[in-house]
Protein backbone atom coordinates (compact mmCIF):
# COMPACT_ATOMS: atom_id res chain seq x y z
CA UNK A 1 0.00 0.00 0.00
CA UNK A 2 1.73 3.26 -1.36
CA UNK A 3 1.23 6.50 0.76
CA UNK A 4 -2.13 7.87 -0.99
CA UNK A 5 -3.20 4.68 -0.14
CA UNK A 6 -2.43 4.92 3.37
CA UNK A 7 -3.68 8.47 3.66
CA UNK A 8 -7.09 7.54 1.75
CA UNK A 9 -7.84 4.36 3.83
CA UNK A 10 -6.62 4.47 7.09
CA UNK A 11 -10.15 5.13 9.52
CA UNK A 12 -10.42 8.02 11.40
CA UNK A 13 -7.15 9.22 8.89
CA UNK A 14 -7.20 12.72 7.52
CA UNK A 15 -8.85 11.66 4.56
CA UNK A 16 -11.96 9.96 6.59
CA UNK A 17 -12.55 13.17 8.50
CA UNK A 18 -12.29 15.09 5.68
CA UNK A 19 -15.11 13.15 3.79
CA UNK A 20 -17.43 13.68 6.96
CA UNK A 21 -16.90 16.97 7.38
CA UNK A 22 -17.70 17.88 3.66
CA UNK A 23 -20.90 15.31 3.95
CA UNK A 24 -21.89 16.84 6.81
CA UNK A 25 -21.66 20.51 5.13
CA UNK A 26 -24.00 19.68 2.58
CA UNK A 27 -22.07 18.50 -0.47
CA UNK A 28 -22.17 14.98 -1.45
CA UNK A 29 -19.08 13.16 -2.50
CA UNK A 30 -19.02 13.01 -5.94
CA UNK A 31 -15.86 10.38 -7.95
CA UNK A 32 -15.15 11.10 -11.29
CA UNK A 33 -13.27 8.63 -13.36
CA UNK A 34 -9.99 8.33 -13.01
CA UNK A 35 -9.15 8.17 -16.28
CA UNK A 36 -10.17 11.37 -18.32
CA UNK A 37 -10.20 12.80 -22.10
CA UNK A 38 -6.54 14.52 -22.13
CA UNK A 39 -7.82 17.17 -24.38
CA UNK A 40 -9.85 18.96 -21.81
CA UNK A 41 -6.18 19.65 -19.96
CA UNK A 42 -4.14 20.76 -22.44
CA UNK A 43 -6.78 23.09 -23.63
CA UNK A 44 -7.07 24.59 -20.64
CA UNK A 45 -3.15 24.52 -19.90
CA UNK A 46 -2.09 24.04 -23.24
CA UNK A 47 0.77 21.67 -24.19
CA UNK A 48 3.02 23.04 -21.22
CA UNK A 49 1.07 20.64 -19.14
CA UNK A 50 1.73 17.39 -21.15
CA UNK A 51 5.01 16.76 -19.13
CA UNK A 52 3.33 16.73 -15.51
CA UNK A 53 0.30 14.28 -16.62
CA UNK A 54 0.17 10.73 -17.00
CA UNK A 55 -0.93 9.66 -20.57
CA UNK A 56 -2.25 6.42 -22.08
CA UNK A 57 -4.69 6.00 -25.09
CA UNK A 58 -7.42 3.78 -25.63
CA UNK A 59 -8.24 1.10 -28.13
CA UNK A 60 -8.96 4.10 -31.19
CA UNK A 61 -5.74 6.10 -30.32
CA UNK A 62 -7.26 8.78 -28.41
CA UNK A 63 -5.57 10.54 -25.58
CA UNK A 64 -6.22 9.93 -22.01
CA UNK A 65 -4.51 10.82 -19.08
CA UNK A 66 -4.48 9.68 -15.19
CA UNK A 67 -6.82 12.52 -13.15
CA UNK A 68 -4.37 15.15 -12.72
CA UNK A 69 -6.68 17.15 -10.40
CA UNK A 70 -10.48 16.91 -9.90
CA UNK A 71 -12.25 20.62 -10.48
CA UNK A 72 -12.48 20.05 -14.14
CA UNK A 73 -13.53 16.24 -13.79
CA UNK A 74 -16.42 17.21 -11.35
CA UNK A 75 -17.48 20.29 -13.78
CA UNK A 76 -17.47 18.10 -16.47
CA UNK A 77 -19.70 15.59 -14.31
CA UNK A 78 -21.80 18.16 -13.38
CA UNK A 79 -22.77 19.19 -17.02
CA UNK A 80 -23.29 15.38 -17.66
CA UNK A 81 -25.82 15.47 -15.39
CA UNK A 82 -29.48 15.53 -14.71
CA UNK A 83 -28.17 18.52 -12.22
CA UNK A 84 -26.81 21.00 -15.29
CA UNK A 85 -27.51 24.44 -15.04
CA UNK A 86 -28.96 24.26 -11.97
CA UNK A 87 -27.41 24.88 -8.11
CA UNK A 88 -25.49 21.83 -6.99
CA UNK A 89 -22.78 21.31 -4.65
CA UNK A 90 -20.09 18.13 -4.89
CA UNK A 91 -17.33 17.11 -2.34
CA UNK A 92 -14.13 14.44 -3.33
CA UNK A 93 -11.69 13.13 -1.97
CA UNK A 94 -9.45 10.37 -3.63
CA UNK A 95 -6.02 9.97 -5.40
CA UNK A 96 -4.86 12.25 -8.32
CA UNK A 97 -1.79 11.42 -10.11
CA UNK A 98 0.75 14.46 -11.43
CA UNK A 99 4.67 14.64 -11.77
CA UNK A 100 5.97 16.48 -9.32
CA UNK A 101 10.04 16.88 -9.11
CA UNK A 102 11.24 15.01 -5.43
CA UNK A 103 7.84 14.34 -4.70
CA UNK A 104 4.89 10.87 -5.38
CA UNK A 105 3.36 11.41 -8.35
CA UNK A 106 0.37 9.96 -6.23
CA UNK A 107 -1.02 11.83 -3.94
CA UNK A 108 -4.72 13.01 -1.83
CA UNK A 109 -6.63 15.79 -3.11
CA UNK A 110 -9.97 16.70 -1.38
CA UNK A 111 -11.81 19.63 -2.00
CA UNK A 112 -15.50 21.03 -2.71
CA UNK A 113 -17.23 22.89 -5.68
CA UNK A 114 -20.60 24.70 -5.78
CA UNK A 115 -22.45 25.90 -8.98
CA UNK A 116 -25.24 27.57 -9.88
CA UNK A 117 -25.35 30.18 -7.14
CA UNK A 118 -26.39 33.60 -7.88
CA UNK A 119 -25.44 34.93 -4.44
CA UNK A 120 -22.19 35.00 -5.18
CA UNK A 121 -20.56 36.78 -1.74
CA UNK A 122 -22.14 33.96 0.37
CA UNK A 123 -21.56 31.16 -1.94
CA UNK A 124 -17.64 32.20 -1.63
CA UNK A 125 -17.95 32.63 2.04
CA UNK A 126 -19.30 29.47 2.24
CA UNK A 127 -16.86 27.29 0.20
CA UNK A 128 -13.82 28.95 2.62
CA UNK A 129 -15.38 28.36 5.68
CA UNK A 130 -16.36 24.94 4.86
CA UNK A 131 -13.04 23.96 3.26
CA UNK A 132 -10.97 25.32 6.73
CA UNK A 133 -13.75 23.30 8.48
CA UNK A 134 -12.48 20.59 7.19
CA UNK A 135 -9.11 21.12 6.91
CA UNK A 136 -9.37 21.70 10.93
CA UNK A 137 -11.03 18.32 11.49
CA UNK A 138 -8.06 17.00 10.03
CA UNK A 139 -5.59 18.39 11.95
CA UNK A 140 -4.87 21.97 10.23
CA UNK A 141 -5.26 24.49 12.59
CA UNK A 142 -4.17 28.12 13.74
CA UNK A 143 -3.84 28.29 9.17
CA UNK A 144 -2.99 31.51 7.71
CA UNK A 145 -5.40 32.63 5.03
CA UNK A 146 -4.38 34.90 2.57
CA UNK A 147 -7.40 36.00 0.26
CA UNK A 148 -7.51 38.15 -2.85
CA UNK A 149 -9.92 39.07 -5.97
CA UNK A 150 -9.08 38.62 -9.28
CA UNK A 151 -12.55 40.14 -10.23
CA UNK A 152 -12.12 43.31 -8.39
CA UNK A 153 -8.59 43.68 -10.22
CA UNK A 154 -10.44 43.23 -13.59
CA UNK A 155 -12.67 46.00 -12.58
CA UNK A 156 -9.45 48.40 -12.02
CA UNK A 157 -8.35 47.12 -15.24
CA UNK A 158 -11.63 47.97 -17.11
CA UNK A 159 -11.91 51.49 -14.97
CA UNK A 160 -8.28 52.55 -16.60
CA UNK A 161 -9.43 51.84 -20.17
CA UNK A 162 -5.55 50.48 -20.89
CA UNK A 163 -5.28 48.80 -24.68
CA UNK A 164 -5.67 45.49 -24.87
CA UNK A 165 -1.87 44.29 -25.65
CA UNK A 166 -1.66 46.30 -22.09
CA UNK A 167 -3.72 44.13 -20.22
CA UNK A 168 -2.80 40.78 -21.46
CA UNK A 169 0.71 41.76 -20.78
CA UNK A 170 -0.70 43.22 -16.85
CA UNK A 171 -2.65 39.57 -16.67
CA UNK A 172 0.17 37.38 -17.28
CA UNK A 173 2.75 38.96 -15.21
CA UNK A 174 0.00 39.58 -12.21
CA UNK A 175 -0.41 35.59 -12.74
CA UNK A 176 3.53 35.26 -11.95
CA UNK A 177 4.02 37.10 -9.26
CA UNK A 178 5.81 40.11 -10.78
CA UNK A 179 5.80 43.88 -9.35
CA UNK A 180 4.14 46.72 -11.72
CA UNK A 181 7.55 47.98 -12.37
CA UNK A 182 9.07 45.10 -13.68
CA UNK A 183 5.87 44.60 -15.92
CA UNK A 184 6.41 47.75 -17.69
CA UNK A 185 10.35 47.50 -17.52
CA UNK A 186 11.58 46.87 -21.10
CA UNK A 187 11.91 43.65 -22.27
CA UNK A 188 15.85 43.05 -23.51
CA UNK A 189 15.97 39.23 -24.30
CA UNK A 190 16.26 38.51 -28.11
CA UNK A 191 16.44 41.63 -29.16
CA UNK A 192 19.26 41.11 -31.34
CA UNK A 193 17.09 38.88 -33.83
CA UNK A 194 14.30 39.93 -36.19
CA UNK A 195 11.40 38.77 -34.84
CA UNK A 196 8.60 41.28 -36.99
CA UNK A 197 6.68 38.81 -38.78
CA UNK A 198 5.90 36.90 -36.27
CA UNK A 199 5.01 39.83 -33.75
CA UNK A 200 2.66 41.25 -36.37
CA UNK A 201 1.16 37.86 -36.96
CA UNK A 202 0.80 37.89 -33.50
CA UNK A 203 -1.14 41.36 -32.88
CA UNK A 204 -4.50 41.57 -31.96
CA UNK A 205 -4.33 37.50 -31.50
CA UNK A 206 -5.90 36.08 -28.26
CA UNK A 207 -3.28 33.97 -25.58
CA UNK A 208 -4.74 30.88 -26.93
CA UNK A 209 -3.99 31.32 -30.97
CA UNK A 210 -1.00 32.69 -30.20
CA UNK A 211 0.05 29.37 -28.69
CA UNK A 212 -1.35 27.78 -31.46
CA UNK A 213 0.62 29.26 -33.82
CA UNK A 214 3.80 29.38 -32.17
CA UNK A 215 3.50 25.34 -31.50
CA UNK A 216 2.51 24.93 -35.34
CA UNK A 217 5.52 26.45 -36.49
CA UNK A 218 7.60 24.57 -34.35
CA UNK A 219 6.16 21.29 -34.86
CA UNK A 220 6.73 21.98 -38.96
CA UNK A 221 10.33 22.82 -37.83
CA UNK A 222 10.20 19.96 -35.93
CA UNK A 223 11.34 21.43 -32.52
CA UNK A 224 9.67 20.88 -29.39
CA UNK A 225 11.48 23.64 -27.21
CA UNK A 226 13.97 26.00 -27.59
CA UNK A 227 16.53 26.65 -24.56
CA UNK A 228 14.74 24.61 -22.60
CA UNK A 229 11.75 26.78 -22.84
CA UNK A 230 8.39 25.12 -24.16
CA UNK A 231 6.32 26.28 -27.18
CA UNK A 232 3.86 28.11 -24.68
CA UNK A 233 6.78 29.82 -22.68
CA UNK A 234 7.72 31.10 -26.59
CA UNK A 235 4.08 32.10 -27.52
CA UNK A 236 4.29 34.28 -24.61
CA UNK A 237 7.42 36.21 -24.90
CA UNK A 238 6.09 37.24 -28.16
CA UNK A 239 3.44 38.35 -26.94
CA UNK A 240 4.80 40.74 -24.71
CA UNK A 241 6.90 41.60 -27.33
CA UNK A 242 3.97 42.29 -29.44
CA UNK A 243 2.29 44.54 -26.80
CA UNK A 244 5.57 46.92 -26.38
CA UNK A 245 5.53 47.38 -30.53
CA UNK A 246 1.18 47.47 -30.42
CA UNK A 247 -0.69 50.65 -29.45
CA UNK A 248 -0.04 53.82 -27.00
CA UNK A 249 1.47 53.33 -24.24
CA UNK A 250 0.56 53.40 -20.69
CA UNK A 251 0.66 57.06 -19.33
CA UNK A 252 2.55 57.66 -16.02
CA UNK A 253 -0.65 58.24 -14.12
CA UNK A 254 -1.86 55.02 -14.93
CA UNK A 255 1.18 53.53 -14.18
CA UNK A 256 0.78 55.20 -10.61
CA UNK A 257 -2.40 53.99 -10.06
CA UNK A 258 -1.85 50.66 -10.64
CA UNK A 259 1.55 50.37 -8.56
CA UNK A 260 -0.75 52.31 -5.77
CA UNK A 261 -3.86 50.06 -5.88
CA UNK A 262 -1.78 45.99 -6.12
CA UNK A 263 0.22 47.98 -3.19
CA UNK A 264 -2.94 47.78 -1.16
CA UNK A 265 -2.87 45.26 1.85
CA UNK A 266 -4.19 44.34 4.93
CA UNK A 267 -7.14 43.15 6.94
CA UNK A 268 -10.52 42.90 4.73
CA UNK A 269 -11.75 46.20 5.94
CA UNK A 270 -9.00 48.33 5.95
CA UNK A 271 -8.03 47.40 2.67
CA UNK A 272 -11.45 48.25 1.04
CA UNK A 273 -11.01 51.51 2.77
CA UNK A 274 -7.65 52.47 0.85
CA UNK A 275 -9.48 50.80 -2.39
CA UNK A 276 -12.42 53.36 -1.95
CA UNK A 277 -10.20 56.27 -1.32
CA UNK A 278 -7.58 55.59 -3.81
CA UNK A 279 -10.55 55.19 -6.52
CA UNK A 280 -12.70 58.08 -5.37
CA UNK A 281 -9.68 60.56 -6.07
CA UNK A 282 -8.84 59.33 -9.03
CA UNK A 283 -12.73 59.46 -10.35
CA UNK A 284 -12.53 55.27 -11.02
CA UNK A 285 -15.96 53.23 -10.89
CA UNK A 286 -15.18 50.31 -8.79
CA UNK A 287 -17.90 50.71 -6.58
CA UNK A 288 -20.09 47.78 -7.77
CA UNK A 289 -16.76 45.57 -6.82
CA UNK A 290 -15.86 46.69 -3.66
CA UNK A 291 -19.83 46.66 -2.54
CA UNK A 292 -19.33 42.84 -3.55
CA UNK A 293 -15.99 42.63 -1.68
CA UNK A 294 -17.76 44.18 1.34
CA UNK A 295 -20.34 41.63 1.38
CA UNK A 296 -18.21 38.72 1.03
CA UNK A 297 -16.41 39.73 4.22
CA UNK A 298 -19.80 40.40 5.90
CA UNK A 299 -20.81 36.48 5.24
CA UNK A 300 -17.19 35.27 6.18
CA UNK A 301 -17.85 37.41 9.62
CA UNK A 302 -21.10 35.77 9.74
CA UNK A 303 -19.63 32.55 9.06
CA UNK A 304 -17.37 32.61 12.23
CA UNK A 305 -14.23 33.89 10.79
CA UNK A 306 -11.99 36.29 11.97
CA UNK A 307 -11.81 38.60 9.07
CA UNK A 308 -8.87 40.59 11.15
CA UNK A 309 -7.12 37.94 10.55
CA UNK A 310 -7.58 37.26 6.92
CA UNK A 311 -4.51 38.60 4.56
CA UNK A 312 -6.00 39.97 1.78
CA UNK A 313 -3.27 41.25 -0.84
CA UNK A 314 -4.92 43.25 -3.81
CA UNK A 315 -1.71 41.92 -6.04
CA UNK A 316 -2.09 38.35 -4.94
CA UNK A 317 -3.30 36.08 -7.44
CA UNK A 318 -3.18 32.23 -8.03
CA UNK A 319 -1.30 30.61 -10.47
CA UNK A 320 -4.46 29.28 -12.71
CA UNK A 321 -5.58 31.70 -14.98
CA UNK A 322 -9.66 30.85 -15.26
CA UNK A 323 -10.28 32.52 -11.70
CA UNK A 324 -13.18 35.09 -11.95
CA UNK A 325 -13.52 36.83 -8.58
CA UNK A 326 -12.49 35.81 -4.68
CA UNK A 327 -9.25 33.80 -4.41
CA UNK A 328 -7.36 32.30 -1.31
CA UNK A 329 -4.60 30.12 0.33
CA UNK A 330 -4.53 28.68 3.60
CA UNK A 331 -1.40 27.42 5.30
CA UNK A 332 -0.25 25.51 7.77
CA UNK A 333 2.19 27.61 10.04
CA UNK A 334 3.37 24.38 11.46
CA UNK A 335 4.77 23.48 8.17
CA UNK A 336 8.22 24.41 7.29
CA UNK A 337 7.98 25.13 3.60
CA UNK A 338 5.32 27.72 2.17
CA UNK A 339 2.86 25.08 0.34
CA UNK A 340 -1.06 26.06 0.70
CA UNK A 341 -3.03 23.21 2.38
CA UNK A 342 -5.86 24.84 0.77
CA UNK A 343 -6.47 26.97 -2.42
CA UNK A 344 -9.52 28.01 -4.67
CA UNK A 345 -11.63 30.58 -5.35
CA UNK A 346 -14.18 31.58 -8.39
CA UNK A 347 -14.01 30.28 -11.62
CA UNK A 348 -17.32 32.09 -13.33
CA UNK A 349 -16.06 31.13 -17.04
CA UNK A 350 -14.80 27.23 -17.13
CA UNK A 351 -17.96 25.51 -17.55
CA UNK A 352 -18.72 27.63 -20.63
CA UNK A 353 -15.26 26.44 -21.55
CA UNK A 354 -16.03 22.28 -21.02
CA UNK A 355 -18.96 22.81 -23.05
CA UNK A 356 -22.04 24.75 -21.15
CA UNK A 357 -23.84 26.71 -23.69
CA UNK A 358 -22.57 30.53 -21.34
CA UNK A 359 -21.10 30.93 -18.50
CA UNK A 360 -21.83 29.94 -15.06
CA UNK A 361 -21.45 31.14 -11.42
CA UNK A 362 -18.58 28.11 -9.70
CA UNK A 363 -16.56 28.44 -6.95
CA UNK A 364 -14.57 25.86 -5.07
CA UNK A 365 -11.21 24.82 -2.87
CA UNK A 366 -8.93 22.38 -2.82
CA UNK A 367 -7.22 20.44 -0.13
CA UNK A 368 -4.05 18.71 -0.31
CA UNK A 369 -4.29 16.02 2.31
CA UNK A 370 -0.77 14.92 2.13
CA UNK A 371 -0.11 18.50 3.36
CA UNK A 372 -1.89 17.77 6.90
CA UNK A 373 -0.96 16.32 10.21
CA UNK A 374 2.31 13.93 10.09
CA UNK A 375 2.47 14.68 6.90
CA UNK A 376 3.78 17.95 7.27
Amino acid sequence: MDVADEIGAAPGGPADNIRASLAAAGYPRIEPAILQPASVFLDQSGEDIRGRIYLTSDAAGAELCLRPEYTIPVCRAYLASPQAGAEAAFSYCGPVFRLRPGQDGEFVQAGLESFGRTDAPAADAEILAVALEAAEAAGLADAQVKIGDAGLVEAMLAALNLPPPWLRRLRRGLMRGRAISEIFAPAANGREHDHSGVLAALEGVDRKGARALVEDLLSIAGIKSVGGRSAGEIAERFLEQSAERSGAPVAAEQRDLLERFFAVAGDPDQASADMRALADAAGLDLGAALDAFDARTGFLAARGLDVARLAFAAAFHRNLDYYTGFVFEARDPRRADSRPVIGGGRYDRLLSTLGAARDMPAVGASIWVDRLGDAA
